[in-house]
């Protein structure tokens, strides 16, 4: 697997406060250095816990979490140097805003409390940052092609006003978001004559339920994690993943 090298100040752009879950599960993996008893205290399942972190490891561009195995607890998980200096940047973030906002007088007019607590949030699992190659604009819509690591590339598309809002450029660095219930994995043979956008080819990590269909999480050669759908009693060996329409935020 292609080793990357992780950059944890681009998450500084994607968080404004700790009160964000994901944070805050990797915190308590920190504190207590097991992502079972992390989840347990976030009051969230393992599986989300899991989750929250190759979200964060997908944004930051390489692991923040790492196995310990055997000494006198019997192994565990503790932070990696990134994952570590991931949450001193959380901390110098809060502390930041905190002191913006102090400067103001919110109390006079409560509207500006929102501004000053705007963060992404969103329910889309699969979120990934990616760099702007090429950028089409038609009547009503921009049509994108984004690179997602070293050898894939996906397509895009937002309103024109959507793009003058973001200001969207070639080459800008971009969060690429889905839903995973409209991610379809399928062993089909990525090489064959088909050509299909948004193909995308990994390896299982889990799967839930795949005799009946379910879930599926795939890894990309660089590291990147995926969360998609599978049909019943499908071979998940090899496995591609087919993307629909991306939703995009500045990064």
């Amino acid at each position: 697997m292609e080793k990357t090298i992780a950059d944890p100040t681009i998450l500084t752009a994607h968080m404004s406060e700790l009160a964000d879950k994901r944070i805050d599960i990797l915190r308590r993996v920190g504190d207590v250095g097991s992502i079972s008893e992390a989840a347990r205290r976030a009051g969230v399942s393992y599986k989300a816990a899991w989750q929250a972190i190759e979200t964060l490891s997908n944004i930051a561009g390489g692991s923040l979490v790492e196995k310990v195995v055997g000494g006198s607890h019997g192994g565990g998980t503790r932070l990696t140097a990134t994952g570590e200096e991931v949450l001193q940047i959380a901390d110098e973030l809060t502390r930041a805003r905190a002191e913006v906002l102090s400067r103001f007088r919110l109390r006079d007019n409560p509207g500006l409390q929102n501004i000053g607590t705007s963060s992404l949030r969103t329910s889309m699992r699969n979120q990934f940052p990616a760099v702007i190659k090429t950028m089409k604009i038609g009547s009503a819509l921009v049509r994108l092609i984004l690179a997602i690591d070293q050898t894939h590339l996906i397509r895009a598309s937002c309103t024109m006003e959507s793009s003058q809002l973001l200001g969207l450029r070639e080459g800008m660095s971009v969060l690429a978001l889905t839903k995973a219930t409209a991610v379809n994995i399928t062993a089909d043979n990525p090489t064959d004559a088909r050509h299909r956008d948004n193909e995308i080819v990994g390896i299982v990590l889990r799967t839930e339920r795949d005799d009946k269909g379910g879930e599926c999480t795939i890894q990309l050669p660089s590291g990147l994690t995926i969360v998609g759908f599978v049909k019943a009693s499908m071979d998940c060996a090899q496995v591609c993943a087919l993307l629909p329409r991306l939703r995009l935020n500045r990064s």
